[in-house]
């Protein structure tokens, strides 16, 4: 097992705790406290984890659809009108069962329901786990974009169990790598205390032996996103750094009607980064090199259909990182390091696209 703390010195009651413990699901009751729970949980998930499911009261467990494209304002307003229709209270929590999409979709009920309650992250995909269940980002999409509309709203404790992991396919269990690998291109940016030295991990390992390493991955990649949000919880400067390859991301799940994952598409846009920062002369073309290949090897960025060049640029400008009408974008500086620039012509950004 092993545990971590969410430390916002500026908030110490928003503090939290995020625990790591293979078979954490079979003694859940130790974890929570004597509360009413409602679960918010999707389709797919509850096909697999029904008698973690029975543990919660029927009438308390909201059953949404799986996929990004229920990420949307009909399945908020679902999950509220349940919450509102079996009489939540303010003393109540949320439980948030699953990947990345129900994460966000809960969290941002429990921020907006009676003006706040209190919730619980126990995230079931290695994307949620080593990312999206920490750090408060809650929110969901909409016409215009991916995320452009939610809230800050920090969970009471995240509750993380390896051992689901192994219910997940081949393509979800990559899609989680996408967002794991991009914490060795930010690493030294992060401010952890401890250095993992996740290119090296990722160098000497056969991709076929990922699973026998993913607690250690799993708790590297948590540290150093708590690291971030500790010193920048809200995104006002150093936290935009995890938003590495995001800024295209979002663009080609957006172009692909969601169709390409999260995990994928962001593997695609570290790609893209890279391109940029070295036609920009951030970078050197060993470290571009480098860098596509150590993605190649892991096989983690889908082949694209071509993508139209002007349809990516105007996505990216309703990105929530817009400032001044220019397309801010995190690039690669140097070996594990990456910074924020506000300054990249459109041309350059469209020619790095591959």
């Amino acid at each position: 097992m092993k545990n971590l703390c969410v430390n916002l010195k500026k908030q110490v009651d928003l503090s939290y705790p995020i625990i790591i413990k293979q078979g954490i699901l079979n003694n859940i009751e130790e974890y929570l406290e004597d509360r009413k729970y409602f679960l918010i949980t999707n389709d797919k998930v509850a096909k697999i984890y029904g008698d973690f499911i029975s543990k919660f009261v029927d009438d308390y467990t909201i059953i949404i659809k799986d996929g990004e494209k229920h990420k949307n304002i009909k399945t908020i307003q679902y999950i509220l009108d349940k919450l509102l229709d079996n009489k939540i209270e303010r003393k109540d929590y949320i439980v948030a069962f699953g990947g990345g999409v129900v994460g966000d979709m809960a969290g941002f009920c429990a921020s907006s329901v009676l003006r706040g309650v209190d919730f619980i992250q126990i995230p079931t995909t290695l994307l949620s786990q080593v990312d999206s269940s920490v750090g408060g980002k809650t929110g969901f999409n909409n016409k215009h974009g991916k995320n452009l509309i939610g809230a800050f709203y920090q969970p009471k404790k995240v509750l993380i169990d390896p051992d689901v992991l192994k219910t997940l396919s081949h393509n979800d269990f990559q899609c989680g790598m996408g967002e794991v690998i991009k914490y060795a291109f930010i690493e030294k940016s992060c401010g952890a205390k401890e250095f993992f030295n996740l290119f090296e991990l990722f160098e000497n390992i056969n991709p076929n032996e990922i699973q026998n390493k993913i607690e250690q991955i799993i708790y590297a990649c948590v540290s150093l996103k708590a690291a971030v949000v500790e010193q920048d919880e809200k995104e006002s400067g150093l936290r935009a750094i995890l938003n590495l390859g995001h800024t295209y991301a979002h663009a080609i799940e957006k172009i692909s009607n969601y169709k390409t994952l999260h995990g994928q598409a962001v593997a695609a846009g570290i790609k893209m980064a890279l391109k940029t920062s070295l036609l920009r002369g951030i970078i050197n073309e060993n470290y571009y090199n480098y860098g596509i290949n150590l993605i190649d090897k892991f096989e983690l960025a889908p082949k694209l259909k071509k993508l139209n060049p002007d349809k990516i640029i105007e996505i990216m400008k309703s990105d929530k990182k817009v400032k001044n009408s220019k397309i801010n974008l995190i690039l690669p500086r140097t070996a594990a390091q990456a910074a924020l620039f506000d300054d990249t012509d459109e041309l350059l950004i469209k020619d790095s696209l591959i």
